[in-house]
């Protein structure tokens, strides 16, 4: 897709600073949180004879089973465990990714820290009085690079594979986001759910993808996954692609949201204001009001009870409007901006750097800015979106409602 968030968005930043020290500092997410808690003896998690220590660390960290999707690519630190037949499942929540492999010695967990990014553990799974959680900074060797913006973060990734799970990257490693053709969308990657006409790459593998040309719908609106493996090994028995739709989305928004906050970290250091920082506040804005996304040509149907978990987090205006209101008609939300916008990592952007994004989304929401780059949001949608924002946002500059006067 090669997609440029802003030029220069992909060389990695310094980690070790001035400004911030990523291995020194101390973390504030909520698994470090939970590692603090148990140390103090506040949480005592239950070891479960089947599944280790996923149910009590998915109750404590707030991840909900209906998030599961499973990924058959042999892309982990232990991909021996990972194939086709033994997916890794991959459950989160806003600011939380647990892995979880059948047979496998450790559970891998990450956070998004507000201040460093992406944070990464792993879990020894193994009966003990308290489990052993341990941050492991070697996984920044592929979760701090190009690909994920140059900042400690989170990879989702779509690559063809053989029927062991093994990469094929003579075919390309296709990013997933919310800009992805849905076409190019989930390879090595299961998925439930129906989408009609549209084609993904999930489900399959091995002489499948050529097949494919021919036969485009292989692979396609699959409901059950008894055919690949033995899905009660799984806390939940599919992939489901509405969870996969919100978790590409997620993953790159934040990403971003990280890559700033260490630019502006550094800014402010070196001259004491982030005016340089014009162009990745332009792209900010851009992905959080999904301007780029593409559209859906069939209307996409997941998980009733991802759906109902998703929608029901997160503020709401005085009409009962939340920016977690799915759309999957022809778009992923119903109300065109992020949901990211109330999270912990964006609240803690760097206070300059924050009312620059405030005020450029104002020019956008407003109508003051009709250009191109914003013509997918109808009157409707601008007013919708700057209507709920007024309602759940706390830190919006004083002269907000000024600046989202409709003009025009």
């Amino acid at each position: 897709m090669g997609w440029a968030d802003f030029q220069g968005s992909t060389h990695l930043v310094e980690l070790e600073t001035e400004a911030l020290k990523y291995s020194k500092e101390p973390t504030t997410g909520p698994v470090a949180g939970l590692i603090r808690k148990i140390e103090a003896g506040k949480v005592k998690l239950e070891w479960d004879a089947k599944r280790g220590w996923l149910p009590s660390f998915q109750k404590a960290v707030g991840v909900d089973t209906a998030s599961q999707t499973l990924v058959f690519s042999k892309t982990s630190l232990q991909r021996e465990h990972i194939h086709p037949g033994n997916p890794r499942a991959i459950f989160f929540s806003d600011d939380v990714y647990l892995g979880y492999i059948p047979g496998s010695p450790l559970m891998e967990v990450s956070e998004v820290d507000p201040r460093l990014g992406g944070v990464f553990y792993v879990v020894e799974q193994k009966p003990t009085d308290k489990p052993v959680i341990q941050r492991v900074d070697n996984c920044l060797e592929c979760h701090a690079s190009s690909r994920t913006m140059g900042v400690p973060g989170h990879l989702f990734r779509s690559v063809e594979t053989d029927r062991l799970g093994i990469m094929d990257l003579t075919t390309g490693i296709e990013p997933v986001d919310h800009r992805t053709p849905l076409s190019d969308r989930w390879g090595g990657w299961y998925v439930t759910g129906t989408h009609g006409a549209a084609q993904h790459r999930g489900n399959r593998m091995g002489d499948d993808f050529v097949q494919a040309k021919s036969n485009p719908s292989i692979g396609g609106n699959k409901t059950r996954l008894d055919e690949f493996f033995d899905p009660s090994k799984y806390p939940a028995p599919g992939s489901d692609i509405a969870a996969l739709m919100v978790l590409g989305h997620q993953v790159h928004v934040h990403n971003f949201i990280a890559r700033v906050h260490y630019m502006a970290a550094q800014h402010l250091a070196a001259y004491g204001h982030v005016d340089y920082l014009k162009s990745p506040v332009e792209g900010l804005v851009k992905q959080l009001l999904l301007s780029e996304e593409v559209a859906l040509e069939h209307p996409i149907r997941g998980n009733p009870e991802f759906v109902r978990m998703f929608e029901a987090s997160g503020p709401r205006d005085r009409n009962g409007r939340s920016l977690r209101q799915l759309d999957m008609q022809q778009r992923l939300f119903k109300h065109p901006c992020s949901f990211l916008i109330h999270s912990e990592a964006f609240r803690q952007l760097p206070g300059p750097l924050k009312q620059k994004v405030y005020r450029r989304m104002a020019e956008v929401l407003s109508g003051a800015d009709t250009s191109d780059a914003f013509k997918q949001l109808s009157a409707g949608d601008r007013q919708s979106v700057r209507e709920i924002l007024s309602d759940t946002l706390e830190d919006l500059p004083p002269d907000w409602k000024d600046l989202i006067r409709p003009k025009g």
